[in-house]
C-alpha cells in the first residue's frame, strides 16, 4: 500500500463544487470525495505556511515544534512523518514544496553533514528528496528571494524560455499591449494569460515530475506532492485566464460591524497593504478569476494522475489525501491573504481515499467532526502498520472515520498564530513574545486570545456563520468566554514534549529499579519480598569495624 499525499498551497476550503462552489466545477476533487471521505470541518494549526506545514509533517502544533513562521527552523531532532514511517517500513518523499528552512546551526552543532542521509533528512523534513520546488522565485536588487536552485526554472530553460529566471518573466507574468512584461506581481495584470504553454507552467510541470516519480518507485512508500498554485502571484495561462469572469465573483463577506471597535490586532490587519487591496473590488474582480482559473488547472491536472493512477492499477494500492495548508481571505472580512482565524484562512478542504475493502462503508460521505490537519501523520502511520505513538503525535488517526465508524473524538480545535516578524506588530509596538494568537474552536463558539493585555474575540459560527458580530465587544458572553479559556488551559496542560519516553514505556519502568537493587526508605527490610534483599543479607565475611 501507498500514499499519495497532495497538498494545494492556499486553497481556501469553499472554493470546489463538492463543497458547494456556485460556479468553480472541479470534476475530480469531486472524484476522490465519491471515492472517500470529505472532511468538512478540518483546521490548520497555523494560518501561515511554514508553520502549518511543519505541523503538518511532524504531526505536532506549533508550541511543540516550534517552527512559528516562514524562515524558521525546524529544529534537528524533532521527529516526522518520514521518520515515523520509515520505522514502519515506509519510505517518505518529496516532490515540491515544503517551505522548510534547515536547523544549519542544530546540525553543525551535531556534526551532521547536510549531504549525510541523516543530515540531508533533518534539512528537508524528513523526506528524501524527489524534486523540491518551493515556487517563489522572486528577484529583487539584493537578488532572488530562495537562494537555491529551482528545477523548475531550469526546466524552463531547457525548453528554450529565454531569461535568467523564466519564473518570473514567463510563467508568471502576461504581455502588455506595448510587449512588455506584465508581471503577475501586480495586481492590474492577473486577467491576462501568463506568457507560457500551458503544458509548461508550474501545475503541469508538478504533475509530470509526480508520474516519472511512481513510474520508478517501489512501494510501499509515501509521496508528498506538494503543489505551489493556487498561490499567489495570482496569474494563470491560458486557457484558464478567461474562464471566469466578474459574474462569478462572489460578493465579499464583509460588514461594517466588523471595523466598528475593532479588535487591535484584527484592525492592525484590514489596514495592511493586502487588506486594503483586497478591499477594492477592481482588485476582487481581476484576481479571483485568476485564482478560480489556478484551481481549476489544478482540477484538471488532478484528473491527469487519477487517469494515470487508474490505467497503471495503482489506484486499488494507493491512499490519496487531498488538502491545503491554509486559505485565502480574497476579500472577505476586509482581508487578503490569509493569518487570522477566520474560515476562509484557517479552514481548509481534507478529502481521504482509502483503496482498502474496509473503506466501503464510508465512501462518498462528509464526515463534520472537528479535524485538524495533524490528524494526517497518525492516519499514515496507522495505514502503513505502525505502532502509534501518542506521545510524540498530537494528532489523531482518521482511519476510524475512514472505516464508517463514530470513534470518540475531540470537542474543540486549536489553532496558533505567531504574527512578531510581521509589519503589524511593528504598528502595535509589542515585543515578540507579546505577538501570539491562539484559536480555540468548539464547532460553535471560536475564540481568539491574544497576547500583550488585549481583549479576546468571540463569534458564534450557529447564529453568525460569516462570522461578523464579535461577541466579546460587549457584555453578556462572559460565561462562553471563560469556557472557552477553560478549553484553552486545559489543551495548554498537555505534556507535548515528553517524546522520549511512551506511556507503555514508563508503565514498564514501574518498581524495576527494586529489581535491580534499589530499596530506599526500608526499616526491617520484611517490607518487601525476600528475593530482592538477598543480596544485602547474610554473613558479613571480614569485619573491618569494632562494635
Amino acid at each position: 500500500m501507498n500514499i499519495l499525499f497532495i497538498m494545494y498551497d492556499q486553497l481556501r476550503f469553499d472554493y470546489l463544487s463538492c463543497a458547494g462552489h456556485p460556479h468553480l466545477h472541479t470534476p475530480n476533487f469531486d472524484r476522490v470525495a465519491k471515492m472517500g471521505v470529505r472532511f468538512s470541518n478540518t483546521y490548520v494549526q497555523s494560518p501561515i505556511c511554514g508553520a502549518s506545514r511543519m505541523s503538518f509533517y511532524t504531526g505536532r502544533y506549533v508550541s511543540s515544534h516550534g517552527a512559528a513562521w516562514n524562515g524558521f527552523p525546524l529544529r534537528v531532532g524533532e521527529m516526522t512523518m518520514g521518520d515515523h514511517l520509515r520505522r514502519a517500513g515506509m519510505d517518505c518523499w518529496l516532490i515540491g514544496k515544503t517551505h522548510m528552512k534547515a536547523d544549519a546551526e542544530g546540525l553543525a552543532r551535531l556534526g551532521l553533514s547536510p549531504d549525510s542521509e541523516i543530515g540531508a533528512r533533518q534539512a528537508e523534513c524528513g523526506f528524501d528528496v524527489w524534486i523540491r520546488d518551493d515556487g517563489l522565485w522572486g528577484q529583487g536588487p539584493d537578488g532572488f528571494y530562495d537562494e537555491r536552485r529551482s528545477p523548475y526554472n531550469e526546466y524552463l530553460k531547457s525548453k528554450g524560455y529565454p531569461s535568467e529566471n523564466p519564473w518570473a518573466t514567463h510563467a508568471n507574468a502576461g504581455v502588455d499591449e506595448d510587449g512588455d512584461i506584465a508581471s503577475g506581481w501586480m495586481f492590474k495584470n492577473a486577467d491576462k494569460p501568463a506568457n507560457i504553454r500551458e503544458e509548461d507552467s508550474e501545475t503541469p510541470w508538478l504533475t509530470q515530475r509526480t508520474i516519472d516519480f511512481i513510474e520508478q518507485a517501489e512501494g510501499p512508500w509515501c509521496t508528498h506532492v506538494s503543489y505551489i498554485k493556487p498561490h499567489w502571484p495570482y496569474i494563470v495561462p491560458s486557457p484558464y485566464h478567461d474562464m471566469y469572469g466578474a459574474n462569478h465573483v462572489p460578493a465579499p463577506l464583509r460588514a461594517d460591524c466588523e471595523r466598528q471597535d475593532a479588535h487591535p490586532v484584527y484592525e492592525a490587519y484590514m489596514a495592511n497593504k493586502i487588506g486594503l487591496a483586497f478591499q477594492r473590488e477592481d482588485v476582487r474582480h481581476k484576481v479571483i478569476p485568476a485564482y478560480m482559473g489556478l484551481i481549476k488547472q489544478c482540477d484538471d491536472q488532478l484528473g491527469v494522475l487519477l487517469d494515470y493512477l487508474e490505467r497503471s492499477g495503482r489506484l486499488e494500492d494507493t491512499m490519496i489525501v487531498l488538502t491545503s495548508d491554509h486559505g485565502d481571505y480574497l476579500g472577505d472580512h476586509w482581508m487578503g491573504e490569509k493569518d487570522l482565524f477566520h474560515d476562509p484562512s484557517v479552514r481548509i478542504p481534507m478529502i481521504v481515499y482509502d483503496p482498502r475493502p474496509e473503506a466501503d462503508a464510508s465512501r462518498g460521505s462528509v464526515c463534520e467532526a472537528l479535524v485538524e490537519s495533524i490528524d494526517l501523520a497518525p492516519t499514515f502511520l496507522e495505514f502503513a502498520g505502525g505502532k502509534a505513538v501518542p506521545h510524540i503525535l498530537e494528532g489523531r488517526s482518521l482511519m476510524p472515520w475512514l472505516r464508517g465508524e463514530t470513534p470518540e473524538w475531540r470537542d474543540f480545535a486549536v489553532s496558533e498564530f505567531d504574527y512578531s516578524p510581521t509589519p503589524q506588530a511593528v504598528k502595535l509596538g509589542l515585543d515578540p513574545m507579546d505577538c501570539r494568537l491562539f484559536m480555540v474552536f468548539d464547532g460553535r463558539f471560536k475564540l481568539m486570545h491574544a497576547e500583550g493585555g488585549f481583549r479576546p474575540m468571540l463569534f458564534d459560527l450557529q447564529n453568525d456563520p460569516n462570522e461578523f458580530h464579535d461577541l466579546a465587544k460587549e457584555p453578556g458572553h462572559e460565561a462562553e468566554i471563560t469556557r472557552l479559556y477553560g478549553l484553552l488551559a486545559d489543551w495548554g496542560r498537555r505534556c507535548a514534549q515528553r517524546v522520549t519516553r511512551s506511556d507503555d514505556d514508563i508503565r514498564g519502568m514501574r518498581g524495576k529499579s527494586s529489581r535491580r537493587g534499589i530499596l530506599p526508605f526500608l526499616i526491617e527490610g520484611d517490607e518487601v519480598p525476600e528475593e530482592l534483599t538477598v543480596v544485602y543479607r547474610g554473613p558479613a565475611g571480614k569485619i573491618y569495624v569494632k562494635e
